[in-house]
């Protein structure tokens, strides 16, 4: 047990810095600043520098202002590449809310504007997504337990297999209610804005 969780430490550690490494590259590709990106995104420079050192962990929530700061899917702050890829379960990098209740693992690198997640929603538990950038889509497919999506206020029960599809630019929510994790799909798909 003990030697699992060093080795998962050292798999966030080698993660976080590729992440630091590749915003650090696309930051500077677009001539901007890591201020104006703190000021522009709402996180602390502070913050940005220790992404970007390799020594901070960012949460779901961070990752998702950053992409949407820099206009890039988020897996282009991550290192997928191959041609032949295979997604293992709970093999793959974790994003996590900041109460560890949500947890999204990038499937594969980015290809053209749509992005792979699998994601495991703990039951009894909510998690808040912010809008994300004008036109983007999401699709969601449940693999195992429920999921109520709320999108607008306007709630969508779903059960395993069952799929929904929304404009994800507007503030939604996921939330399991049942007594199992939820295992989710997640295509996210970005338009030509």
């Amino acid at each position: 047990m003990i030697q699992l969780a060093k080795e998962e430490l050292s798999k966030n550690q080698e993660a976080g810095k590729q992440i630091g490494k590749n915003l650090r590259q696309l930051r500077t590709s677009k001539g901007m600043s890591i201020e104006a990106l703190a000021q522009q995104i709402g996180v602390s420079k502070l913050t940005l520098l220790k992404i970007e050192q390799g020594e901070g962990n960012p949460t779901l929530s961070v990752i998702w202002k950053i992409a949407n700061g820099l206009h890039i899917p988020i897996t282009a702050l991550l290192s997928f590449e191959a041609d032949v890829a295979i997604a293992r379960a709970n093999k793959a990098m974790k994003l996590s809310s900041s109460d560890d209740e949500f947890i999204v693992e990038p499937l594969f690198r980015s290809q053209g504007l749509m992005e792979c997640y699998r994601g495991y929603l703990q039951p009894q538990c909510r998690y808040e997504s912010e809008a994300h950038r004008l036109g983007v889509v999401e699709t969601v497919t449940v693999m195992a337990g429920q999921l109520t999506i709320e999108v607008e206020g306007e709630s969508h029960h779903l059960s395993a297999y069952d799929s929904i599809h929304f404009k994800g630019d507007r503030p939604h929510a996921y939330i399991n209610l049942g007594k199992e994790t939820a295992v989710l799909h997640f295509l996210i798909s970005y338009s030509l804005l």
